[in-house]
């Protein structure tokens, strides 16, 4: 990368450290919350006080002090920020207007403070009260011709008592159209490991990393996405775990990490070197790293060692002929030219793994996003079972999920595919008949509102318009919509881009304090490692007409179903009898729920297969067979780009809180495009050339994004990346996991072409 240029230069330091500090102090100060804000930083993560609204990474055993990152730090800033988008704000720009601006300039307008509804004369949005809110969502809802013509989304930042009540609201009024935010990230995660090991859900608990003996990253850049798990990672690397990082990117903080809290780092400007070793795939090629790991496994058991655990295999597992014929005949020239590897570095990991005997694979999107992301992830599930890397201290796998309750939003019951188990208990407890088919995925929810089929769209937090694919279809399907409503903190692009009638509702903060009549109340959240703890904000709600996501859901029922057969009035005022009636629907793990909730660290939810317990039809944890070597289709183009779309350092999910990308070296941009040098030169193009992608497709639309600068990076052959949502245009709507409905894109099909 030039360093010529003030946008963009290469960052020579470590990841966290002093870097990390003071982009804390610089946030808290651009929003004017130094006081206010470090005050509630000592309340996050802690016993007593709220949750991180960021990552879902669990808490520490609250020794420390501080239990917070960089990221939750610009988190909670910009949710505590001073300013306030009024009904003058409105007043002055109309939705035109505000359609041109950006997504970072939308953020910065601050907290949204009352309800609006879309005046489609003025084209702007005025004050609305929440009776006539409520009124105008019942009619719609109540107006559908079927119950499917509606789709309701759901955010990770909603907390288990909303998710549970809104779950059970939409199937009372009679669907599972239940588009979620895990559906673009995690949704293989749900899907695909059930038919392997029987839950949808990592295995391993934060004190899995002390008895690790070898950790593997896939596909997941932590320093950005999950900054607190560093922690464990450099305690780790310093009782010399090896640990393998495998990325199409080097990103920073596994390479070298200062940890913000160690005193003597700080002082000394010391760090921690991370990944004991790079593995520096090409996009796509993970299944080939996974079966060429295999492959040396089997090899050397044929040759007479003791690589495999017999015992385990033989008592928990079924199929493992299958998989070792397949990885037996894999070509090891193939398994190179895929994975972009060489076979000597291969062999190295499989010699990692194979000396441990305690391993966990953590992975994050860059497995989740492909078209066989689902079946890719039960690759994984073999490679641990050949060791028996279930079921004991320092082992299992480990999905690292991203917003901070997207895990506990599914297993209270936001999923458009329930099973049949829980719809009977619901019908048990609440005393009506569940609608039993399956519900609309994020995909199939748009091209409902494509095809006319979805009239009401309602938006429980986050970004919908700006997460999904394909943007400018998508942007057309939403506004065919009857009815739109945002219920959030902050102004976003969704909505901008609206229905006919389109309301916003503004909410409580997950740092903010909720009283009722009854009350000061606290909601409870689930991390990515199955514990369930309450979060109790401490700071005072930003306008005195929010209402919290509870109140929302329950009058949103009462106003659409005025003859429930549920007590939705009881559940606005005091949050116990909703735990109580989660415990009852899930006795398996939530039995005991609010005296258990009240210890400090709160509990963790049973899962199986940590005890070597296996709830797949068989009893058995299953060995599952992805043939070949792909994992997305194979494009026969020679001027094919394989483009991931990722994140920066500043900004989680849609929320952009600078143009900065400072741990790869860019400022004040986003429309980039990193790219392999010799890719480069191979098509005539100077660094910092002004370009455009078109994705390569067969459905006869025309996809391209122009303006993107190419900045040189060490990308393996073949592989770009540039940033997310603005590349989004280039995602074909029906370019994804045919099993869990997530877009495929980590791995999207481009060409360059003049910019």
């Amino acid at each position: 990368m030039a360093d010529s240029n003030p946008r963009y230069k290469t960052y020579h330091h470590p990841a966290g450290g002093w870097g990390a500090a003071a982009a804390t102090a610089k946030v808290l100060m651009e929003q004017s919350v130094i006081t206010k804000g470090s005050r509630a930083l000592l309340a996050m993560n802690q016993p007593g006080g709220f949750k991180c609204p960021s990552c879902a990474f669990p808490d520490a055993d609250c020794k420390k002090t501080l239990e917070f990152c960089e990221n939750g730090a610009k988190a909670l800033a910009f949710e505590a920020t001073k300013r306030r988008v009024t009904r003058e704000f409105f007043a002055q720009h109309t939705v035109s207007e505000l359609m041109e601006q950006s997504d970072y300039w939308l953020e910065m307008q601050g907290r949204l403070t009352e309800p609006m509804r879309y005046d489609q004369r003025s084209d702007r949005y005025v004050p609305c009260d929440w009776d006539a809110a409520f009124k105008l969502i019942g009619a719609h809802l109540r107006s559908l011709e079927s119950p499917h013509q509606a789709e309701f989304y759901t955010s990770g930042r909603t907390p288990n008592e909303a998710a549970f009540l809104y779950a059970i609201f939409v199937r009372e009024f009679g669907t599972n159209n239940f588009p979620d935010c895990s559906n673009m990230c995690h949704e293989p995660t749900s899907r695909g490991l059930p038919p392997a090991i029987g839950i949808g859900k990592g295995t391993v608990v934060l004190e899995d990393f002390e008895h690790a003996e070898a950790i593997f990253v896939i596909g997941q850049n932590t320093g950005t996405n999950s900054p607190r798990m560093m922690t464990n990672l450099v305690e780790a690397r310093k009782r010399g775990v090896p640990i393998v990082a495998v990325n199409p990117m080097p990103e920073r903080a596994l390479i070298r990490f200062t940890e913000p809290q160690d005193v003597v780092q700080m002082a000394t400007f010391g760090s921690t070197a991370i990944a004991s070793e790079f593995v520096h795939i090409r996009i796509g090629g993970d299944l080939a790293l996974i079966k060429g790991m295999m492959k040396v496994m089997f090899e050397r058991e044929a040759q007479g060692e003791a690589i495999l655990d017999h015992d385990f295999i033989r008592e928990h597992t079924v199929g493992i002929d299958a998989i070792r014929e397949d990885a037996m005949a894999q070509d090891w020239a193939e398994i190179v030219r895929v994975s972009g590897l060489e076979e000597a570095q291969i062999r190295r990991c499989a010699e990692i793994y194979i000396r441990s005997r305690a391993t966990m694979i953590c992975y994050g999107m860059g497995l989740t996003q492909h078209q066989q992301g689902s079946r890719l992830l039960q690759q994984v599930a073999n490679l641990l079972f050949l060791r028996g890397n279930f079921g004991k201290p320092g082992a299992g796998i480990s999905p690292i999920r991203g917003h901070s309750n997207v895990q506990g939003d599914r297993t209270v019951g936001i999923d458009e595919k329930p099973t049949q188990d829980y719809l009977d208990r619901v019908r048990d407890v609440f005393g009506f008949e569940p609608p039993r088919h399956d519900g609309h995925h994020t995909i199939e929810s748009v091209e409902a509102m494509e095809n006319g089929s979805a009239k009401v769209f309602i938006g429980m937090g986050g970004n919908f318009v700006r997460a999904i694919p394909d943007t400018e279809r998508s942007y057309a399907a939403m506004r065919k919509l009857d009815l739109t409503v945002g219920i959030a903190t902050k102004l976003n692009r969704g909505h901008l881009v609206h229905g006919r009638d389109a309301l916003i509702l503004p909410v409580i903060a997950r740092s903010e304090r909720i009283v009722t009549a009854a009350g000061e109340q606290f909601v409870t959240i689930e991390d990515s490692m199955s514990n369930v703890t309450a979060s109790r904000g401490v700071l005072t709600p930003a306008s005195p007409d929010l209402l919290p996501e509870v109140e929302i859901v329950c009058r949103m029922a009462m106003a659409t179903r005025p003859n429930s057969k549920v007590p939705w009035q009881s559940y606005i005022d005091d949050y116990g009898p909703i735990r109580d009636k989660i415990a009852e629907v899930y006795p398996e793990i939530y039995a005991g729920f609010s005296e258990r909730i009240k210890e400090p660290k709160g509990f963790h939810l049973d899962i199986p297969p940590r005890r070597r317990v296996w709830p797949t039809p068989n009893g058995k944890a299953n060995f599952l067979l992805l043939p070949g070597l792909e994992v997305n289709d194979v494009v026969a183009d020679p001027a094919m780009l394989r483009l991931a779309t990722v994140r920066s350092h500043d900004q989680f999910n849609t929320t952009i809180y600078s143009y900065n990308d400072r741990y790869r070296g860019v400022y004040n941009d986003r429309m980039v495009l990193f790219m392999n040098a010799e890719d480069r030169e191979d098509r005539g193009l100077d660094e910092g050339a002004q370009i455009a992608l078109e994705t390569i497709s067969d459905d006869g639309i025309a996809r391209r994004v122009d303006g993107l600068t190419i900045l040189d990076y060490p990308m393996p052959r073949g592989s770009v990346a540039g940033y997310y949502p603005e590349l989004n245009p280039l995602l074909p709507l029906g370019y994804y996991d045919l099993i869990s409905g997530t877009p495929a894109a980590k791995s999207i099909p481009v060409r360059i072409s003049a910019g």
